[in-house]
Order: C-alpha cells, then structure tokens, then sequence
C-alpha cells in the first residue's frame, strides 16, 4: 500500500463529494484497501446562514468514522479546511440556498475537505466546488 500525497487526498475527498449515496459506500470500502479514511454527508440550506451547521457536520461526520479524533489539533484541522473550501464557493452562492455535499478523506498527515454544491437560482442551478487542506500529525 502506497502511501499517497496531499493531491491523491484531495482526489478522494472530490470523488467522495461528488459521489452519489449508491457509490459512498463503494468508494469507502475501496479507499480503506489503501488505507484512506473518507466520509461524505449532504449539507443544504442558505450559505450564509448554514456555514457554522456546515463545519459542524464536517466535524461529526469525520469524528464518527475515526478519520479524526477528539482533540483541538485535529478539530482545527476540519474546521480550518472546511472554512477554506466554504470561502471559495461563497462568491457564487452567497444569499442563495444550495443543496450538496462534504466530502472528507484523510491518510497520514495530509487531511482534505471537498464541498460540492448545487445553487438553486430560480429554475436554474449552478454548480460550484470548493477544496481545503491541512496537515495534521498522526496522534
């Protein structure tokens, strides 16, 4: 088992944000035979009232599955990418409601959050991703 770099993280974490709830399970299993930790939970609402909710669900979702555990290092780690990855979507829905998922792989130090969104404008959608990453010490 090769151990991957940051960029083969963040692939993960995209394939994990973009990847239908069929494919999750797949994908998880799959990364786990190289020893990669990955979640995905689907987030929605307003963008700016929904940025705290939505690095909270990162912060459950990546504890519940062990991909982090419960200590500030790593805490700050999620939230600090997530709000990365937040921050490069934010132009495009900003005030507007959108619908998507998180999406979070980590193996070693190199940890990645990958939010894919849909905004909702009128009967149009627009698409937007957004990517952060961190470098944490495997505790």
């Amino acid at each position: 088992m090769k151990e991957k770099n940051s960029v083969d993280i963040a692939k993960a974490s995209v394939k994990m944000a973009i990847s239908s709830r069929a494919e999750e399970e797949r994908l998880i299993e799959e990364f786990k035979k190289d020893n990669v930790l990955a979640v995905a939970v689907d987030i929605g609402g307003n963008l700016n009232t929904s940025i705290l909710k939505i690095i909270e669900r990162a912060l459950v979702a990546s504890k519940r599955t062990g991909i982090i555990k419960d200590c500030h290092i790593h805490e700050g780690a999620i939230a600090g990418a997530t709000r990365e990855a937040i921050m490069q979507v934010s132009d495009k829905a900003n005030g507007l409601n959108v619908g998507g998922k998180i999406g979070v792989a980590r193996q070693g130090e190199h940890i990645s959050v990958c939010i894919f969104l849909s905004i909702g404008v009128l009967h149009l959608n627009e698409v937007v991703i957004g990517l952060g990453h961190r470098s944490i010490a495997n505790i």
